[in-house]
């Protein structure tokens, strides 16, 4: 259900890649390195997809390897909630004064099966400089990141002067029941560090292109369209039919466009994106950044897939139900629309939305619950950590451009953002969009990426737990 990573920003900005000199960053030595792959290959075997009951084993297994790196096995804590797990791992901090940092993620995964695949899902494999595995990527490389950094860091006897908290959840892909137990927990966090969103994005020549910085996501919601009237045979049609119906308040639907919106944070990733894109969208950008009501820009942005999503809430018809016999005049008829809801819109505002542009009091229009997603506002651009992910991101490409980005998937970060804590997609993997097969078929991450997001991590967890 949830889409973790967003390394797709638009061919055109791939063709803009800066061309930067980067200077290399110390490297990690070679066994945590070797560490580091070895958690995350080790980590893949783990099927942590829902039901599996695997998630608490693997919790275990990221626990040894804490324990064994220094910390306190009490610091280390292991529950099994709701048929999956959460981990709690607190490094102590000098200052007990001081709100804790939070390194979130999560252990769990979509399902794979192994007919489907090249190799088993669940049997990782390094092969031509690729990890291959279900979860390889989403989001267990980065969580193999943040331990062994943080094992590395026990190890060396760093003294953070405020705790960091490493919180991993293990339904992020479904319900987000264990998201939301550790977002109650953890309310009191300065802020929370995602390690399952945000990252690099590398051109297929293998060159950094950009760094996003997750700092807001769109709220998913569902709504369901239903249409009911008292049917009868289909040789006697009357002046109303459900179908019917359904398919002109659909009409109406996809007809509609939400208002241009603009915020800190989209202000921010059109004003890092535009110098990068060329052509009518990169001027569109440069338009809307110095009127948002421009009519032409908005239109120009609104007609790419990559840019509508960050001027306004969408909503799509993704599903249709209707009638119950060929030879009978429908009884009922469903609709499912999708809506991606612009961060600081409330969901129940954008239902009322669809009830009015339908404009009839046949058609119902009713959230769906249960799905996970909650409305939670974008978190501000702080400067401490626009500071850090900088200081991190040009340690390894001194010229690469940051960009502040709002991803319409869903992550965990939106539980602790409902709650007042501000939270950062920041991993440190680097992708070429070929490379990304995250919930698709052959999953893979490049080994190569390990060194630079161990420093990655290294200088932001020293930067930012001060």
């Amino acid at each position: 259900m949830q889409a973790s990573k967003s390394f797709a920003l638009v061919a055109a900005l791939a063709a803009a890649a800066l061309a930067s000199s980067a200077l290399a960053a110390p490297k990690p030595g070679p066994a945590l390195h070797d560490q580091a792959l070895e958690i995350l290959t080790k980590g893949v075997a783990f099927r942590t997809v829902k039901g599996a009951g695997n998630t608490p084993a693997y919790a275990a297994y990221l626990k040894g390897v804490l324990v064994a790196a220094g910390y306190k096995p009490d610091d280390v804590r292991v529950e099994e909630t709701d048929g999956t797990a959460i981990l709690i791992a607190r490094y102590p901090g000098a200052d007990p004064r001081k709100k804790p940092i939070v390194v979130l993620g999560h252990m769990d995964v979509v399902e794979a099966r192994r007919e489907d695949w090249q190799r088993d899902p669940f049997t990782p494999v390094v092969e031509n400089g690729y990890v291959y595995g279900r979860g390889s990527v989403d989001n267990k490389f980065d969580v193999s990141m943040a331990v062994a950094t943080l094992a590395e860091l026990r190890r060396e006897g760093w003294k953070p002067g405020r705790d960091v908290i490493l919180a991993l959840s293990g339904d992020e892909e479904t319900e987000m029941a264990s998201t939301q137990k550790l977002a109650a927990r953890l309310k009191n966090a300065e802020l929370v560090l995602n390690d399952d969103a945000g990252g690099g994005l590398l051109g297929e020549d293998g060159k950094p292109v950009i760094y996003q910085l997750q700092a807001g996501e769109k709220t998913y919601a569902d709504f369901t369209l239903t249409v009911t009237d008292p049917g009868g045979h289909s040789s006697r049609p009357g002046p109303t039919n459900a179908i019917v119906e359904l398919a002109q308040a659909l009409a109406k639907v996809g007809a509609y466009k939400f208002p241009a919106m603009q915020s800190e944070l989209t202000t921010a990733y059109f004003k890092a994106s535009a110098p990068l894109t060329p052509g009518p969208a990169g001027a569109a950008m440069k338009a809307y950044l110095v009127d948002p009501k421009d009519e032409a820009a908005i239109a120009t942005l609104s007609a790419e897939p990559e840019y509508v999503g960050q001027v306004r809430t969408t909503c799509v018809a993704t599903m249709v139900n209707g009638g119950h016999a060929t030879n009978a005049l429908p009884q009922k008829a469903t609709a499912n629309i999708n809506c991606r809801i612009f961060p600081g819109t409330p969901s129940e505002q954008v239902r009322q939305t669809l009830a009015k542009v339908i404009d009839d009091p046949k058609v119902t229009v009713a959230r769906v619950t249960g799905d996970g997603s909650i409305d939670a506002p974008a978190s501000p651009l702080r400067p401490d950590v626009m500071a850090a992910v900088t200081k991190a991101v040009h340690a390894q490409h001194p010229t690469l451009t940051i960009v502040p980005s709002m991803s319409a998937g869903a992550t965990d970060s939106m539980h602790f953002r409902a709650l007042g804590v501000p939270s950062y997609g920041v991993a440190g993997l680097y992708m070429k969009p070929s490379d990304d097969f995250t919930h698709g078929l052959n999953e893979r991450a490049p080994v190569a990426a390990i060194d630079g997001a161990l420093a990655h991590w290294k200088v932001l967890l020293k930067e930012l737990a001060k």
